[in-house]
């Protein structure tokens, strides 16, 4: 079997179930088709032999020892066992008669080679046994045959008495030649199984290939669906279950094809839509921006009725031009042409002047060692900080800790807040866009925007944020902890930010 055949069949698990199932039929079929010829063959052998062996033997009883006297001389039953044991049967004999009553004589063809020591004592007691006379049993006496074995060479035994007072006699023949055809038989038989199952598995390999070879190219096919390609066809051959499949899965393929274009073509219109949006709502903004900020220079010297108005039409300007900025960062990474600008940045700085540009300062506490520097983008990094640390003073309770360590290569932003905590069905959609968990906090006047904002600001960077709650000493809730995790280098993620960008996406405005 060559090494690609190995090779394959440790790869693929269902090949080499074909190959072993086959194997095990041919192996079963085999082995029960061996052990049948076996024991056929062996009992033909067998039966055959001691067959003529013993009806050489009992025609030898009747006609040479059945014609001694009923007291014979040892050298008389001597000479009448090598007379007989001269025939073409090739046994030894050995007669048991009486020089007188109850003084038993021995004469044996060869003393050397066959005792009555050989003679087993159950077959020895079956021919002294004498039976009644009756019609279904006209003789007292019968012939026994026994198979024994001495010094590992197989034997048969037989015996039987002549009628009539005469002796008993006891034939004892080799087997060693049937065992060792019976042995070449056995390893024939054996090296045929073997054959049989190298020819089965060889036959299995050529089999599991030719049926799992379409399975195969489906597989690849299904890969690249996988991958995005998604003209991927088939090529449709004959007209089994298989090709039935490969059809089910073009016509899949193409289904799904035409999905995802409607998709993207939806998906690009809409993102198209809220971008030419956004880009279009700016121009009135900033003229709007412009009156508001005067509006509101001049608040306090407008008519008391008035004035109301004129916060609250500052107010809203303000958020609607915070939502129309929100709106553009979700479209460019929707896009994909979101960028990193990484600079060296001292992350207690920044976070310091994150709050102080807020007017945070008297909310915010800061745990931050001096010194830790990240090359990070100094503007997506405050959008972070700036959702995180407001939307803790928003719904939680001051004072709102901002601490800072390093782990292993990460910069850890841990952001705590001392409120009501956040509900535990409201957990896994903290960071869903436009979801707000108003039955569980004061109404927010957010977008629901922020922090999905911060994460994506964060997965741009290769980090991540995790939301959950404190928990104090008496096991009750003692406000939320948002977690930044950060890489403390960033180049990596740059290069292949600048890579994507560089192979046709447009680039941030």
């Amino acid at each position: 079997m060559s090494k690609g055949i190995l090779t394959r069949l440790r790869l693929s698990s269902l090949r080499l179930r074909l190959v072993v199932v086959f194997a095990l039929v041919a192996l079963t079929a085999a082995v029960s088709a061996s052990g049948i010829a076996y024991w056929l063959n062996r009992e033909a052998v067998l039966t055959r032999t001691q067959d003529g062996a013993l009806g050489d033997f009992r025609q030898e009883m009747q006609n040479r020892a059945a014609t001694l006297p009923v007291r014979p001389s040892q050298e008389d039953l001597r000479r009448t066992a090598e007379q007989m044991a001269t025939g073409s049967a090739n046994y030894q004999v050995l007669l048991l008669g009486e020089r007188d009553a109850g003084k038993p004589i021995v004469g044996a063809s060869d003393p050397d080679d066959f005792t009555l020591a050989d003679v087993p004592r159950s077959l020895q007691e079956a021919v002294d046994t004498r039976r009644p006379v009756t019609e279904a049993n006209p003789y007292p006496y019968h012939l026994f045959w026994q198979r024994t074995e001495r010094n590992g060479t197989p034997y048969l035994v037989g015996g039987t008495r002549i009628d009539g007072g005469g002796p008993a006699g006891y034939m004892f023949k080799s087997l060693a030649a049937e065992k060792a055809d019976l042995n070449s038989l056995a390893w024939s038989l054996g090296i045929a199984t073997a054959l049989a199952v190298a020819g089965s598995v060889l036959l299995a390999q050529v089999a599991a290939t030719t049926v799992l070879r379409p399975v195969h190219r489906l597989g690849e096919a299904a890969k690249q669906l996988g991958e995005g390609k998604l003209d991927t066809r088939l090529r449709v051959t004959g007209a089994d279950e298989l090709a039935d499949l490969t059809r089910t899965f073009n016509s899949a393929a193409e289904s799904l094809q035409k999905k995802v274009a409607d998709m993207s073509a939806r998906e690009e219109s809409s993102r198209r839509f809220v971008a030419d949006m956004s880009h279009e709502l700016r121009t009135p903004l900033t003229a709007l921006t412009a009156v508001t900020e005067v509006l509101e220079d001049e608040q306090d010297s407008l008519d008391p009725m008035i004035a109301p108005a004129v916060a609250l039409v500052v107010s809203e300007t303000r958020r609607l031009n915070d939502l129309v900025e929100n709106l553009m960062e979700v479209t460019r990474f929707d896009a994909g042409t979101a960028r990193l600008v990484l600079d060296e940045v001292d992350i207690a700085d920044q976070i310091t002047a994150c709050i102080d540009a807020r007017a945070w300062l008297d909310a915010v506490e800061l745990d931050a060692e001096r010194g830790i520097v990240a090359p990070l983008d100094p503007r997506r990094l405050d959008v972070i900080l700036a959702n995180l640390i407001g939307n803790a003073l928003k719904h939680g309770g001051s004072p709102v800790r901002v601490s800072v360590r390093t782990e292993d290569d990460e910069l850890v932003i841990a952001v705590r807040d001392h409120g009501p905590g956040i509900p535990e069905e409201v957990l896994p959609h903290v960071f869903d866009r436009f979801y707000k968990a108003s039955a569980s906090r004061p109404r927010s006047d957010g977008s629901g925007l922020g922090l999905s904002i911060a994460m994506e600001n964060a997965l741009i960077h290769g980090g991540s944020i995790t939301a959950s709650n404190s928990v104090g000493e008496d096991g009750a809730v003692d406000g939320a902890v948002f977690v930044l995790r950060l890489p403390l280098d960033a180049s990596g993620i740059t290069r292949e930010v600048q890579t994507r960008s560089s192979q046709g996406e447009v680039e941030e405005a």
